[in-house]
């Protein structure tokens, strides 16, 4: 699936992207509810839906850490795969990015095989980042 883009992250975006905002490094968290991204979404959309595992933690994606390039008229950012542990059972359906202090959503995405079980003896999700402008 596509990242969906709701309308207040459009905002935010297009705050960062004219320094009427300053930019902050952004925040992936994983969803555990059977929701499917909207445009309408707000941050309270996802809120209580991080998996509640002591091994999980958000990953913090750094700015500068991004690659950028143009390539056959589509520009992309791409960053490095994250990992997202477990040590018990858990089931997933997507992702979302948030500012660093939680309190803006900027984009989800939904797993295209969601939900992703994790068995009972826990593991991992890997997701590497990307947006592609065309």
């Amino acid at each position: 699936m596509s990242i969906v883009v709701p309308n207040v992250g459009e905002v935010l975006l297009l705050k960062y992207m004219l320094n009427h905002t300053p930019a902050t490094n952004v925040v992936m968290r994983l969803f555990t509810s059977n929701i499917e991204p909207d445009e309408s979404d707000v941050l309270g959309t996802y809120s209580g839906t991080e998996p509640s595992d002591v091994a999980y933690t958000p990953a913090t994606l750094t700015g500068s850490f991004w690659t950028v390039a143009t390539v056959g008229g589509v520009s992309s950012a791409t960053y490095s795969e994250q990992h997202f542990s477990f040590s018990t059972t858990n089931s997933t359906y997507g992702y979302y990015v948030t500012d660093n202090t939680n309190s803006e959503l900027l984009w989800a995405e939904r797993f295209d095989a969601a939900p992703f079980n994790i068995p009972s003896g826990g593991g991992n999700i890997a997701i590497t980042p990307k947006i592609e402008l065309a």
